[in-house]
């Protein structure tokens, strides 16, 4: 592990206990097998001292079930003890696979339920942890962030009342508005950035990209992305794009303003590979619109990149995109529930989140800051640079 030395120099905060909701099976897997292994295989010389007595286990998932009485009802059973410990609680809000029995007809879980699930966890630590870390990939009710009219703000008060409950940091992804965590300005939040794992995913599946202003652009799809557009086109060295959406403000439909128009605002397209970078994929049809406005401006390869990828209506709309030569790539973490269609896809590039997590989890763990962790710039410039020796040792330039 690249920041052990920083470790081996801190005790722990606490017993580490991870704790992955249903919702996050698979990936809080994966996240507790990288700390056994990591803890395992790292030697130190205060390894025999009380401050590290459970510090090497073979796993550190607690056990935890929350069954449901037949009204739909439920409840938290942790069967083991956390007094002491440094809990890190893992829940996928959107995960809608997951169903329950409600009077005898099958439910499929809401991030309403996933949230209150979560509570529920929280009600039955009853403040014997030392500490607790809630990772909450997708920020429940993060799209409800400002209030426009009389409306409720339902993210901001989620986050005080995790907070009123006991938690003490709540770390998410590429939140829509960091802006929320004003609601809770005495508190740990950390929004967490996958810039990274996006260039690690891409480079890995593409061996012909020419990684310069002259062949690849970074575009925004909106005027709300651009500062994620332009931190991963400052560290690439590649121009920023960006389109405006003319919105018609005097109608709402499905709960927003119908877009009349996109704008561009940038550089010329011709013939460049183009990154389109946002914090999701909800439908898919803003995006493909966007990918359309670019192919009509002669852009070659559209790599449609994002963070949570929800496809809320399948994914016929890409499919076709995909056939049609408007979307050459679509990339998304694992963050969010990934169905068996979207994997099966030969467009589609997931990128691995776990072992970043785990790289948190480890150093929070420790009590140490995580700032190099979530500024990944010399990572992703050693990772280019890799590349383009690889590039260059292939075709022999």
């Amino acid at each position: 592990m690249a920041n052990d030395e920083k470790l081996l120099e801190t005790i722990p905060y606490g017993n580490l206990g991870l704790i992955a909701l249903d919702s996050c099976k698979e990936i809080g897997d994966r996240v507790d097998q990288y700390l056994v292994n990591w803890r395992k295989n790292r030697k130190h010389d205060n390894e025999n001292s009380m401050a590290f007595k459970h510090y090497v286990k073979d796993s550190y998932k607690l056990d935890v079930s929350i069954p449901r009485f037949g009204s739909g009802e439920a409840k938290c059973v942790i069967a083991e003890t956390v007094r002491g410990n440094d809990i890190f609680i893992i829940v996928d809000v959107t995960n809608y696979s997951l169903t329950y029995k409600l009077c005898g007809m099958e439910n499929h879980m809401s991030p309403d339920d996933h949230y209150s699930d979560l509570k529920r966890v929280i009600a039955a630590i009853e403040g014997k942890a030392r500490r607790i870390t809630v990772i909450m990939p997708f920020l429940y009710e993060g799209r409800q962030h400002r209030r426009t009219a009389r409306e409720s703000l339902d993210c901001a008060i989620a986050l005080q009342e995790l907070i009123s409950m006991g938690v003490d940091n709540i770390i998410t992804f590429d939140a829509h508005d960091p802006r929320v965590q004003n609601a809770i300005p005495l508190n740990g939040f950390e929004t967490v950035q996958p810039a990274y794992q996006f260039i690690k995913g891409i480079l890995k599946e593409e061996k012909d990209l020419i990684i310069d202003n002259d062949h690849m652009m970074v575009i925004s799809p909106d005027e709300g992305g651009t500062n994620r557009a332009v931190y991963l086109a400052s560290v690439l060295g590649l121009n920023v794009g960006m389109f405006y959406k003319r919105r018609d403000y005097s109608k709402v439909v499905d709960g927003s303003n119908p877009i009349i128009a996109h704008e561009f605002l940038g550089d010329s397209l011709d013939g460049k590979d183009v990154l389109i970078v946002d914090d999701m994929i909800s439908s898919g049809g803003s995006m493909i619109d966007v990918a359309t406005e670019l192919k009509r401006r002669n852009a070659g390869r559209i790599f449609v990149v994002a963070t949570f990828g929800l496809f809320t209506n399948g994914m016929a709309k890409f499919d076709k995109a995909v056939a049609d030569g408007i979307i050459y790539k679509v990339v998304t973490t694992n963050l969010t529930y990934q169905s068996p269609e979207l994997l099966s896809k030969d467009y589609y590039i997931s990128c691995d989140m776990s072992k970043y997590i785990a790289y948190i989890i480890d150093t929070l763990n420790h009590d140490v800051s995580i700032s190099e962790l979530l500024n990944p710039y010399e990572r992703i410039h050693r990772l280019v640079n890799k590349y383009k020796a690889e590039q260059a040792e292939r075709t022999g330039k």
